[in-house]
């Protein structure tokens, strides 16, 4: 959570208070004077994009020369880097279930302001033999879009029934629908659970294993019924003090003020959500590409070389990241602050003080449902043994239902993407699943 914020902090000299004033007075106004600087770039990605089809096209003459394959390469690049990216699809028409292809329907089933549950309904003409458990895969509200799962949600729906939060970019929430924080959250989690009603099993990626293991620890304390029968807990910020990386040096180090100073502005006109405090994406972009800043401008000079060479395979694999990768959302302000504050300032839910709507959040509570927690050897976000911290906090699920795995050589993406996931990760969730699932439950689509 909060990666982005966290990288763009790392480029900042430290402030005097005179100066955190100062830039408290220019954080209002960010937002608009950013507005400002995408419509004075309109014509020019105009013209770039005309400039870009020029150059490219077969009958030109110079479209076939090294000057008209570099021009129509830079004005690409340039039209690319200029761009506001929308929200990506999905993508996903059909899974191979066994050796069988099967369509997808998606479609929401459940919905609030700030969240869309999505069902990716497998179209079967025989049920499969395998039972086909129902999995929630919670994915993370920090700046991107769900899409950035598709990987994870595709390799998932091998053997599950899947349902995914489908967060919605804050800006476009309108100011008369409320606030959003760290309680909301929770709240939602619950209503999704109730949705599915019971004997589900919950994947919290990366930030939403706090608010995930919150909600089933309210939900188990109140004995609620629809409490699922695992979650699963991967790459999360359970306890920070625990080997703690670069990102949360600097939550401790700033403070929770700092952020509030510079980093949250008011969504301008013409967007639904106008008015509303927000975390904005292209200041979480920022933070994003300052982290690694070498490795992004090495990639898009090799994109240029790419696309001079005509090597349209590889310049396809760039375009196709990037544009997930650029797509960035908001955050409402409260929620962002609360779960600084919370999660990485004050570590409430390890030292037990963390609540929700006033009662406290207790992790002993948990006493029925499974707990698998997975990390990353070489995880630079969330640090080893920080999402290992829930199987010490959850002292009454029984040692046969507690699993901890470490995979060995990724990074944080790696722990939910990628081929080590799909060879390693996902078929160890599934087996946790299935050996922990609900007999005689809805959960089970093979009933």
């Amino acid at each position: 959570m909060a990666i982005g914020v966290f990288g763009d902090a790392l480029e900042l000299e430290e402030l005097t208070e005179p100066s955190v004033e100062a830039a408290a007075a220019l954080s209002r106004p960010l937002y608009w004077m950013f507005e400002m600087g995408q419509a004075a770039l309109n014509p020019y990605r105009a013209l770039a994009d005309v400039g870009r089809l020029y150059y490219r096209n077969p009958v030109n003459p110079l479209a076939h020369t090294q000057l008209g394959k570099s021009a129509a390469a830079w004005f690409e690049m340039f039209e690319r880097a200029t761009r506001r990216y929308g929200k990506p699809d999905w993508g996903i028409d059909s899974v191979t279930v066994g050796a069988t292809p099967v369509p997808v329907q998606v479609s929401t089933v459940w919905e609030r302001p700030f969240c869309r549950l999505l069902h990716f309904e497998r179209i079967f003409e025989h049920k499969p033999r395998r039972p086909q458990p129902k999995l929630l895969i919670v994915a993370p509200m920090s700046g991107h879009y769900s899409t950035l799962l598709r990987g994870t949600v595709r390799t998932m729906l091998t053997n599950h029934d899947v349902y995914v939060t489908d967060w919605v970019d804050a800006k476009m929430v309108p100011l008369s629908d409320g606030r959003f924080d760290l309680d909301d959250y929770i709240d939602y989690l619950i209503s999704m659970l109730h949705h599915l009603e019971g004997g589900a099993h919950v994947m919290a990626v990366c930030q939403p294993a706090v608010p995930v293991l919150a909600a089933v620890a309210r939900m188990e304390a109140e004995d609620d019924p629809h409490v699922p029968a695992s979650m699963v807990l991967m790459g999360g910020p359970i306890d920070t003090r625990e080997n703690p990386t670069l990102v949360n040096d600097v939550a401790v180090d700033r403070g929770l003020d700092w952020f509030r100073r510079n980093v949250i502005t008011t969504v301008p006109f013409p967007h639904p959500g106008m008015m509303r405090q927000v975390y904005p994406g292209f200041l979480q972009l920022h933070g994003f590409v300052s982290m690694n800043l070498e490795r992004h401008l090495q990639a898009h000079s090799d994109m240029f070389r790419h696309l001079v060479k005509g090597d349209g395979d590889s310049a396809e694999k760039h375009r196709d990241f990037y544009d997930e990768y650029l797509a960035v959302m908001d955050l409402s302000a409260e929620f962002y602050l609360q779960t600084i504050e919370t999660v990485f300032i004050r570590h409430d839910l390890p030292l037990g003080r963390m609540t929700h709507r006033g009662i406290p959040v207790d992790p002993s509570e948990i006493r029925n449902v499974a707990l698998l927690t997975v990390e990353g050897e070489n995880d630079d976000i969330s640090g080893v043994g920080q999402t290992a911290a829930a199987q010490r906090l959850c002292v009454n699920i029984p040692a046969e239902k507690k699993v901890h795995y470490l995979q060995p050589a990724v990074g944080h993406y790696g722990v939910f993407n990628g081929s080590r996931f799909r060879a390693d990760i996902a078929p160890r969730i599934s087996d946790f699943i299935l050996s922990n699932n609900w007999p005689k439950t809805k959960a089970n689509g093979a009933e």
